[in-house]
């Protein structure tokens, strides 16, 4: 049994990740500011911790659990509102980072595990899928934070031989994402149709990502434990799936019936990214399992009984 530290565990992939590492009867803390996680999603046997990265109070947790491992998904998300506030962006995504780093050098954490951005970092990029090896032309404030943050961590362990891993995500969905938020395209969706508002889709409809289940993300992050040492690795199916068809889908298992309102994309997005899985398969073994359709059938129950949530 391990004992680890989760940032932004109250949030929607850091729950599932806590929740993983529960089950495989590792003992977990999370800490979270609760910005945008929600303390209903802390998974039931964590220890809960209502703290901010970028505060100094953080070194006290890390002198009392003593971590063996760090699981970092705490973060700023919105790609706009990095856009509109890239000091801000920064100050969470590179800033408090480094916080953590000081300390998992200070307190001896065995491997710093990081959730960064296969979105995000690479920018309009020239071959899709993407693969580790495209050099990164990020075009948003909240992508080369991300990317930025990604060489501290390798500096860290250039400087102070503490162990990582880089895990790139693709766009996430499932269970437990905001459907109120400016993140989470298909959460958004879902809210929407249920409550026969009419969605907005950027682009067009015409951008794509690949879509893996936040279930099969946190399973990345348990492999990630024992495997993977020093390594950046996307966690991507391959596969592009345009945001029409996403609609297409959700419309279907919601009953709603009308069409999209059609506008451009907006300041910092990027039209279509999806990335490669083939570095994930051969360093941890891991593969995405849940078929879209079957993913998006259990996001939009969620929804259905979450529905309060949304305004």
């Amino acid at each position: 049994m391990a004992r680890i530290l989760v940032t932004g565990g109250a949030g929607f992939i850091g729950s599932h990740v806590a929740e993983e590492y529960i089950a495989l009867g590792h003992e977990v803390v999370i800490v979270d500011n609760l910005s945008s996680g929600k303390k209903e999603n802390i998974p039931e046997g964590a220890t809960f911790i209502e703290i901010d990265i970028c505060s100094d109070e953080v070194e006290e947790v890390f002198r009392e659990l003593r971590p063996d491992y760090l699981a970092h998904l705490a973060a700023q998300i919105d790609v706009r509102k990095s856009v509109a506030d890239p000091v801000f962006d920064a100050k969470v995504n590179i800033l408090g980072g480094i916080n953590l780093l000081q300390y998992s050098v200070k307190y001896s954490v065995k491997k710093f595990i990081f959730a960064s951005t296969g979105g995000a970092i690479y920018g309009e990029a020239e071959v899709l899928p993407v693969p580790e090896t495209y050099h990164p032309k990020p075009l948003s404030p909240y992508g080369t934070s991300k990317l930025g943050f990604e060489h501290y961590i390798g500096l860290y362990q250039r400087l102070y031989n503490l162990n990582y891993l880089v895990l790139r995500l693709p766009n996430v969905y499932g269970p437990r994402q905001s459907a109120e938020g400016e993140a989470g395209v298909c959460s958004i969706l879902a809210g929407l149709m249920l409550r026969g508002k009419k969605p907005i889709l950027y682009g067009y409809g015409e951008p794509m990502r690949d879509y893996v289940y936040v279930k099969d993300i946190a399973r990345a992050f348990c492999l990630g434990l024992e495997k993977g040492v020093n390594e950046i690795v996307n966690l991507g199916s391959a596969v592009g799936t345009k945001v029409r068809e996403i609609f297409d889908i959700i419309a279907e298992l919601t009953g709603y019936r009308g069409e999209p309102e059609l506008a451009p994309l907006r300041p910092g997005e990027i039209h279509s990214i999806y990335i490669t899985g083939d570095k994930a398969k051969e360093i941890l073994g891991w593969a995405p399992q849940v078929l879209l359709r079957d993913g998006l059938k259990y996001t939009v129950e969620y929804v259905r009984n979450n529905l309060n949530y949304c305004k």
